[in-house]
């Protein structure tokens, strides 16, 4: 386990989780694990909006956890393990039965649906950071949970010993720059708003979880690199080379088609998601399939690893 506090910065991949005929795939799993695990990226999010997390039993989250840790173990690579819910209660016991795993903190996001106010918010991840094991990185995304921690309540929250920082999915600009600002030092600020990334770490985000990433990750890593080095032309530059992508791969509902290229470039073997999620349709996956194309990605470049085998009933595209 490291020091998450230090080591939440830069770039961090919010993980899918693979299925196949319904089931985790750990073939897969391990395959995802290992490719990332050889990136750039500096931590990694499991079970939380890209995994599918609220699909995941709670043996499958353990199995997840594991698998994933021993693929990467060797790098010490941070993971954090995403977690939601609407009762505080019940959430302080998934604390405890995760209390021993081989993790390095949670993100937590706002309690979804009953739109709890500022007072309870804090009183919610109050409570939770006290009882936790592992450090806490909340989670604002008011247009998934219906509710927004508005700053005054970050900031009291940030003074916590055990909340370390925040995934900004809060798509206001303003209130982002107000945070950054008034921050005490050490709380740390990643963006999750994939399509504001370049413009999140000029105003001086500490990094991003994007789901993009799991695509050009290295031009990703790049993008944020070049501006720590002061390059902002060719930080945009390579921001440019991947824009696109960032609206590309939330053309229909995420993780699908990110799943759909990861499957297809053989990093997966199969796009399967969980309902209420359903696979893409035939106009996005022909876009994607171009663009697979464009970008001429190869197979090979997966660190040796064997390609996956077709999903059934789909033709095959060569993106070498």
């Amino acid at each position: 386990m490291t020091d998450l506090r230090h080591r939440l910065q830069g770039l961090w991949l919010p993980l899918v989780t693979p299925f196949r005929d319904g089931e985790v795939d750990e073939t897969s799993l391990r395959r995802l694990a290992r490719h990332y695990g050889a990136s750039p990226i500096r931590g990694l999010i499991l079970a939380a909006t890209s995994g599918e997390g609220m699909t995941l039993r709670s043996s499958e989250l353990e199995r997840l956890v594991t698998t994933v840790r021993d693929e990467t173990e060797s790098r010490s690579l941070p993971i954090c393990l995403g977690l939601a819910g609407v009762d505080t209660s019940r959430l302080r016991d998934l604390l405890d039965e995760t209390a021993d795993w081989p993790i390095d903190g949670y993100l937590i996001s706002s309690p979804h649906y009953v739109r709890p106010s500022q007072a309870g918010l804090l009183q919610h991840f109050t409570a939770l950071a006290d009882h936790a094991a592992w450090p806490i990185v909340l989670y604002n995304i008011p247009y998934r949970t219906a509710v927004n921690i508005g700053n005054e309540t970050l900031l009291r929250l940030a003074e916590h010993p055990n909340i370390v920082g925040l995934k900004d999915c809060g798509a206001n600009r303003e209130q982002s720059l107000e945070l950054l600002r008034d921050r005490p030092a050490g709380f740390r600020v990643l963006t999750g708003e994939d399509a504001q990334y370049f413009d999140a770490l000029a105003d001086g985000a500490d990094g991003a979880i994007l789901l993009s990433a799991h695509v050009e990750t290295k031009t990703f890593a790049a993008v944020q690199s070049l501006l720590k080095e002061g390059d902002r032309a060719a930080a945009l530059a390579r921001w440019q080379e991947v824009a696109e992508l960032t609206h590309l791969l939330f053309a229909e509902p995420s993780p699908t088609p990110a799943k759909y290229w990861l499957w297809r470039t053989g990093l997966i073997d199969s796009p399967e998601v969980r309902l209420p999620m359903v696979e893409i349709g035939p106009g996005l996956s022909a876009w994607l399939d171009r663009e697979i194309e464009r970008r001429a990605v190869p197979i090979d470049t997966f660190r040796g690893l064997a390609p996956a085998a077709p999903h059934a009933g789909a033709a095959v595209v060569n993106p070498g």
